[in-house]
């Protein structure tokens, strides 16, 4: 009697305690497969490190990765509170292709109705990007900036070819700048949207499963 291969696994990273929690708390049914949610720490040498050490355990060979967490507007016209499907993500060590965002867009439609969602490239930074700067990476194109997706990305395509993705809530912009996530409204919000994606993630997840014809 055969018996089917196990699904591949589903790594979501990110980086803040906040959005590790608001992941965990959220709705976490309709999952095909086994999901882990990993809390790299904050910055770009953390999530390195954390992903490879992650992707290297047998078990996660074949993973599906997506980061995701919070993120920093670049566009005027922004709000706490949108979504970010990036198409790839960038820094100076080189770019990631992302996979399936037409798909993550149109069930983050579907699923939070009346929320704005933006694709485009999504940058990283080594630390916190403020003012004038935020102008600087808006002229390159980019339309969010953070600190890990970039390179959580890289460090899952170091390790062999899988699907990757990057999900992120924005919490500041230009014109809402906060001082710390989760103190005024727009990090409230940022906190509620996050903990509502979950079942998009898994469509995403499900469709890379698919027999391709």
């Amino acid at each position: 009697m055969s018996t089917q291969p196990a699904p591949a696994p589903l790594l979501i990273a990110c980086a803040l305690g906040i959005e590790h929690f608001a992941l965990r708390t959220g709705d976490r049914s309709g999952a095909d497969g086994p999901v882990t949610f990993l809390r790299t720490g904050m910055g770009p040498r953390a999530a390195e490190r954390s992903v490879t050490r992650q992707l290297a355990v047998p078990a996660f060979a074949d993973a599906s990765v997506l980061a995701t967490g919070f993120c920093a507007g670049l566009a005027p016209g922004m709000h706490p509170g949108d979504l970010v499907v990036a198409e790839g993500t960038r820094d100076p060590r080189g770019t990631v292709p992302c996979v399936g965002t037409e798909l993550l867009v149109k069930e983050l439609v579907r699923l939070l109705p009346g929320r704005t969602v933006h694709t485009g490239p999504l940058t990283g930074s080594d630390h916190v990007v403020r003012g004038p700067e935020r102008a600087q990476l808006c002229a390159t194109g980019a339309i969010a900036v953070d600190m890990e997706s970039a390179a959580t990305l890289l460090a899952a395509a170091g390790t062999g070819e899988r699907p990757v993705a990057a999900v992120r809530v924005v919490v500041d912009a230009p014109e809402h700048e906060l001082v710390r996530i989760g103190t005024v409204r727009g990090g409230i919000s940022a906190f509620r949207v996050l903990r509502s994606v979950l079942p998009a993630f898994f469509e995403w997840h499900r469709s890379l499963l698919l027999p391709r014809r």
